[in-house]
């Protein structure tokens, strides 16, 4: 089995996007604003270990693999940002 075949089979869609919005208040929210941006993939895989537990069962393994979400929401968070970033660039370039 590979590693696409692994995680495609453990990866729990509402998982990500629940880290994807948690990280997203975080973030913008101005009670958190003392929270450092560096800190927010550790509040991510901690969040994303804890919810995988509740929805796939407790074991090492949820874990894992919640942490690995959580992680893994703070990388899509980035590429969306680069993608929306890289887009307005363009467009503004061209004038």
């Amino acid at each position: 089995m590979d590693f696409a075949a692994i995680l495609s089979e453990h990866f729990v869609l509402v998982v990500a996007l629940a880290c994807l919005i948690v990280g997203y208040i975080v973030k913008h929210a101005t009670f958190l604003k003392w929270v450092p941006n560096n800190d927010i993939p550790w509040i991510l895989a901690v969040f994303g270990g804890i919810l995988n537990i509740f929805v796939s069962g407790l074991s090492i393994e949820s874990v894992v693999y919640g942490a690995f979400m959580g992680l893994a929401s703070t990388g899509l968070h980035q590429i969306f940002k680069e993608f929306i970033e890289r887009g307005s660039a363009t467009t503004t370039d061209t004038k």
